[in-house]
């Protein structure tokens, strides 16, 4: 099985991005050395906890830190852009790291709306224009005619790749011939439908002669069962209180989770969230992603640990790369 990450750069407090991102840069170097296949970055707005707002920024770093992981946008919310800019950056990323550069994009805000007003130019946020941008954007990379010219010309093959949660996404990207990522740990309801759904109505384009899908899940991976739950409970409930605007910028540990009087409210979030997830030992794990893959009929794995340490975060991949060898 094809193994890849999605990396959020997740902030412990509002005051420690620095170190959120300068994590990213190790879990890169270190998802390298254990033989991923990708190492993509997320974007998300006015979130304290969440250190990534400039995906582009941070692949470039990335792109200086490691030298044979492929790097990508997990993704670039492109209703907030110009495709032509969208294009320009990253034919400047794919010549700076050539063969390397993923460009995945997305139509979600990545934020809430009052933010995405702020992100638009005008104030007004078009995601309807969503496939419109999609076309165009593909145009600026692939097609030498389409004016204007980018500069650094884009360098031939540079993947498009089409990211989503929804039917709209996997049809999209099926009638456009791109890859497509299918987002489980946004929407953990999602059926298999939408990737055989993709599948089924796939046209064939230039670059992507035959249908290609991710899909990408949480996974919280530990020597024991144990400490796997620990960790899965924690990111639940920061998540829950954040979502709830319980959250006072600062993030619950597992200790601290664990004594955590969860009540009736807690439970059913977290319950789901269960759904389409890896949780336990590295054979607990194996198991449930082969079933996952099976089921949605996907060609790769993204995951996802969103854990409160970094050595819980890197001992995830290597116990996880370990049943995968």
């Amino acid at each position: 099985m094809k193994l890849s990450v999605l990396d959020q750069s997740l902030a412990r407090s509002a005051d420690t991005p620095g170190e959120a991102l300068q994590e990213s840069l190790v879990m890169a170097r270190h998802c390298e050395a254990l033989g991923y296949e990708r190492f993509w970055v997320s974007e998300h707005h006015a979130f304290p906890s969440v250190a990534v707002s400039a995906p582009e920024v941070l692949l470039a770093a990335l792109g200086a830190a490691t030298s044979t992981i492929r790097l990508g946008s997990g993704g670039i919310m492109l209703p907030h852009y110009s495709p032509y800019k969208v294009a320009e950056v990253f034919s400047l990323l794919a010549n700076l790291y050539p063969g390397r550069i993923d460009l995945g994009v997305g139509r979600a805000p990545g934020a809430d709306m009052s933010t995405a007003a702020a992100l638009s130019p005008d104030g007004r946020p078009r995601f309807e224009r969503f496939p419109e941008q999609v076309a165009a954007l593909s145009d600026y990379l692939w097609d030498p005619a389409a004016k204007p010219l980018v500069s650094p010309r884009p360098p031939a093959g540079l993947p498009l790749w089409m990211l989503g949660s929804s039917p709209d996404s996997a049809v999209l990207a099926a009638r456009r011939g791109l890859p497509y990522n299918l987002g489980l740990f946004i929407n953990p309801q999602a059926a298999a439908e939408l990737t055989h759904l993709y599948k089924a109505h796939f046209q064939p384009s230039e670059l992507q002669p035959a249908p290609y899908a991710i899909i990408t899940t949480s996974v919280f991976c530990a020597d024991d069962e144990a400490r796997a739950r620990a960790l899965q409970l924690t990111f639940d409930l920061n998540f829950y209180r954040f979502v709830t605007g319980q959250s006072d910028g600062h993030s619950l540990t597992p200790e601290q989770a664990l004594a955590w009087p969860v009540g009736p409210r807690e439970e059913a979030f977290i319950a789901s969230r269960n759904r389409n997830r890896a949780v336990g030992t590295p054979a607990q794990v194996r198991a449930q992603l082969q079933d996952l893959a099976q089921r949605f009929a996907a060609d790769e794995v993204m995951v996802v640990s969103n854990m409160y340490y970094l050595d819980d975060r890197k001992r995830s991949f290597e116990l996880l790369r370990s049943v995968f060898d």
